[in-house]
């Protein structure tokens, strides 16, 4: 069941405290493609669903939602900025990234680029797929350019590589984005198999939503009618919603218990 919220502050502080009363401990083989040990067991709670409205105020969103600025701005830029980067620049002004650069040992497969980033998702370079040339961000928009009302408005993050893990590595977070113009309001629902509360969350969020805004300016310059369109709601399924089980107390904090 899909839970309703007026803000994202809401959200946050909801899922903290589902988190905190409903969390299970669990230690997986595995965490960003390297083995795990005991202080890497994550309180977890799976299938979290939610939607919340948001409207194209930028500095409301960001106080509401509370990424890490300025890098979620930047690496926002560097998402949009039609280039299959890997890895990009801003994935070294990431805060977390610079507590421990040993993790690029894992996120490369050769050690020269990592084993994907999203710039390369969502602008791949020319291919050819089962029967067609792969699509990019920018088809996403032609779609609904041609076709307003669309259901066919997708843009997948997750590709045919990733299935199993072959090359040991790691594979995205972000399974893809579906975006959908209902009632002069485009909404976006956004699947995530796994997302860290605390390194994370608010970011994917931000980003998700600053999509529909991108999304809606690309539209405007090419047809009036869109002007006529605002934002909707980001909808949320979340396979994985987790922490460090050692950052529970941490959780309990953000959900004001």
């Amino acid at each position: 069941m899909v839970k309703d919220y007026k803000n994202f502050t809401q959200v946050r502080k909801d899922l903290a405290r589902t988190l905190y009363k409903q969390g299970e401990e669990i230690r997986t083989e595995k965490w960003q493609g390297k083995e795990t040990n005991e202080y890497l067991k994550m309180l977890e709670v799976l299938n979290v669903s939610f939607t919340c409205p948001f409207g194209e105020n930028i500095d409301k969103l960001k106080e509401d939602i509370g990424p890490n600025l300025p890098w979620a701005d930047d690496h926002f830029l560097e998402r949009v900025g039609r280039e299959p980067l890997n890895p990009g620049v801003q994935y070294a002004n990431w805060p977390f990234y610079k507590r421990d650069k040993s993790q690029d040992q894992h996120r490369t497969i050769g050690g020269v680029q990592f084993t994907h980033s999203y710039m390369e998702r969502l602008w791949p370079p020319h291919r050819d797929g089962i029967r067609y040339e792969y699509g990019n961000f920018d088809d996403v928009v032609d779609l609904l350019e041609r076709e307003p009302l669309t259901r066919q408005a997708y843009l997948p993050i997750w590709y045919p590589e990733d299935t199993g893990v072959k090359h040991g590595g790691r594979v995205p977070c972000s399974l893809g984005y579906w975006f959908i113009n209902r009632n002069n309001k485009l909404n976006v629902t956004y699947t995530i198999r796994s997302c860290d509360m605390f390194r994370h969350f608010q970011d994917d969020i931000y980003f998700a939503v600053r999509k529909v805004i991108w999304v809606l300016e690309e539209l405007r310059k090419r047809d009036k009618n869109w002007d006529k369109v605002t934002t909707g709601n980001l909808t949320m399924h979340i396979g994985s919603f987790h922490v460090f089980a050692l950052e529970k107390k941490k959780v309990k904090e953000v959900a004001k218990l």
